[in-house]
């Protein structure tokens, strides 16, 4: 005996049918997989079980379609897939994502797998790691949940980014502060083996292409500051060698035109040795490392550096 099917419920297949249309007409890159996801979010499943349950011709009540319609809306308008999901997945973890933070991108993961490969190596058995302007918190969570041992600590200045850093970081042990990155205190004046970092980069003149990042990507979070947006990243730069004992290693993420510049520069620098540049899964050059030297006393070609406000 076969169950009723109510006259006003409809084919979840013609829900992922209308949403994937609708997408592609909104521009949107990836609509398929946006219009599994958002189905996936409604019906409380994974993406994989939606889409299974449409192709059995599993159907919907009205209230699922309309929730469906309205997040397909927004996406439409390039409303960020992870501010309607509230999520964005960032190596093993799902972080809680919301606007005023910024979205973790797939580039970021492979900051993060340097970091876990060098810890590997470091000769502490706990291990101090600072992650400079952490934002949601990705860097410090993924270190923190991939390399126990490691104390972590995640630095952040925006009040809305650093609530969702607090929720993503609080599971995994993490010490959140609110402040500037640029601000050192004394007390923690060489003593991290690791620092991290995200920073702003953008620089003035490169607005993004994609609305997603452009209308809802916190400013804050995007642009470096100066003519060559690296404002922030020479601070991160200057933070990391007062942060770091001698021996101890950072990692930076930058645009790929601001490789050779840094690389040069940090290999110019005293305190700092064995700079590398670091490629993406596609191949850019995305990050840049380098050692701590013990040459706390000669003075930095950044001294001279304005960093404004």
């Amino acid at each position: 005996m076969t169950a009723e099917v109510s006259p006003t419920q409809v084919s979840l297949e013609d829900l992922l049918r209308d949403a994937v249309g609708r997408l592609r007409d909104a521009g949107v890159p990836s609509a398929r997989v946006d219009a599994e996801i958002l189905l996936a979010h409604v019906l409380g499943e994974s993406r994989g079980r939606a889409a299974a349950l449409a192709l059995a011709g599993r159907r919907a009540d009205p209230e699922t379609a309309e929730r469906l319609r309205s997040l397909v809306d927004e996406r439409a308008r390039r409303v960020p897939l992870q501010h309607l999901t509230g999520l964005a997945p960032f190596r093993g973890l799902e972080l809680r994502i919301g606007p005023g933070v910024f979205i973790p991108r797939p580039e970021t993961e492979q900051v993060a797998q340097a970091a876990l490969d060098h810890l590997q190596c470091v000769r502490v058995s706990r291990p101090r790691v600072i992650d400079l302007g952490t934002g949601s918190g990705a860097l410090a969570a993924a270190i923190a949940a991939e390399h126990p041992a490691a104390e972590v600590h995640a630095v952040e200045l925006s009040e809305q980014a650093a609530a969702w850093a607090r929720v993503n970081l609080e599971p995994h042990g993490v010490t959140l502060h609110r402040q500037d990155l640029r601000e050192v205190p004394a007390e923690w004046e060489a003593t991290f083996d690791v620092v991290v970092s995200n920073p702003p980069y953008i620089p003035p003149g490169m607005v993004p292409t994609e609305v997603e990042v452009r209308e809802h990507d916190p400013e804050l979070a995007l642009y470096g500051g100066g003519p060559d947006g690296l404002q922030v990243p020479w601070a991160v730069v200057d933070s990391a060698a007062a942060l770091l004992s001698a021996g101890g290693w950072m990692i930076m993420e930058h645009a790929e035109v601001q490789a050779a510049t840094i690389a040069a520069r940090l290999a110019e620098d005293p305190r700092f040795a064995q700079v590398r540049t670091h490629q993406d899964l596609t191949g850019r050059d995305r990050a840049t490392s380098a050692v701590r030297t013990d040459t706390a006393a000669r003075p930095s070609p950044f001294d001279a550096i304005d960093m404004g406000e």
